[in-house]
């Protein structure tokens, strides 16, 4: 990583962190190192009900029982809790779900908080499961293809305003290429401005904001989750952590063939 991009995430988190000042950070204290976490102020309900938690000890001694390399690290389920090695662990607990939120402001990068959730299909509000978390460690994605995943959505919409408001005129801007330059390039300004301007009403249209491009392609995420779960704080201490426990190997359930526990979690300074 070049020294200028690490300065950048440097300040950047600093002046995000320093903006945060409703709730505590909260220490991760595992067996491969300790992790701080920064909640967000903008999502109330996960951080307060993470909080409390925290603060009952509910994490306390559970494992990171599930563990995908480029992708993510979770944990916290209770059935973790001294549970014996190669055992399927990792049940969520529909009593503990809340409602979304959302929030443009806040994606998926490396070191994000998350709340693991159930299937759309059996839970298409998306409501989150806060008896367990998961943090992104995700993947560096380059910013060729950012570009690429941003035309990917947007091309299409495009295509379909031309479609319908250029196609139609296209022997009529041929006659008028052939027989009025000038009304065939007043005819042309006005059917790109049509274009330009079904593109830019479009709800479906897709651009990753600059904090986002320069997160993703310097320290990576998982981009896919972005808006589809809740994330409601990060990793502003210790990433390097995350990298150690999503290095280890793990069974056909994902499960660490060595524990990575959660020895303590608790409200920090």
């Amino acid at each position: 990583m070049k020294a200028t991009n690490i300065l950048f995430l440097f300040l950047l988190s600093c002046a995000f962190a320093s903006a945060q000042t409703k709730y505590p950070n909260v220490v991760i204290s595992t067996n491969y190192g300790n992790m701080t976490v920064m909640l967000y102020d903008e999502t109330p309900r996960h951080a307060e009900y993470f909080l409390d938690l925290v603060k009952k000890g509910y994490f306390d001694g559970t494992l990171f029982q599930r563990v995908i390399k480029n992708f993510m690290i979770q944990g916290g389920a209770q059935d973790t809790r001294n549970a014996p090695a190669g055992a399927r662990v990792g049940s969520g607990n529909t009593a503990m779900e809340i409602m979304p939120e959302f929030n443009e402001k806040y994606f998926h990068k490396k070191g994000t908080l998350s709340a693991p959730r159930r299937g759309d299909n059996e839970n298409p509000q998306k409501k989150s499961d806060m008896s367990q978390i998961f943090i992104v460690h995700g993947k560096i994605i380059t910013e060729g293809r950012l570009d690429s995943l941003e035309m990917a959505v947007n091309i299409p919409i495009r295509n379909a305003a031309t479609l319908k408001y250029y196609v139609p005129y296209k022997e009529q801007l041929a006659e008028l290429k052939a027989n009025d330059p000038y009304a065939f390039n007043d005819r042309l300004d006005e059917i790109m401005h049509q274009i330009d301007s079904a593109f830019n009403a479009s709800p479906d249209k897709f651009f990753f904001k600059p904090e986002q491009k320069e997160a993703y392609s310097t320290l990576g995420g998982a981009r896919h989750l972005d808006m589809e779960y809740t994330a409601y704080g990060e990793v502003i201490e210790g990433l390097e952590v995350i990298d150690k426990i999503a290095a280890l190997e793990t069974d056909g359930n994902d499960r660490p063939k060595k524990d990575a526990k959660m020895i303590r979690v608790y409200v920090g300074n």
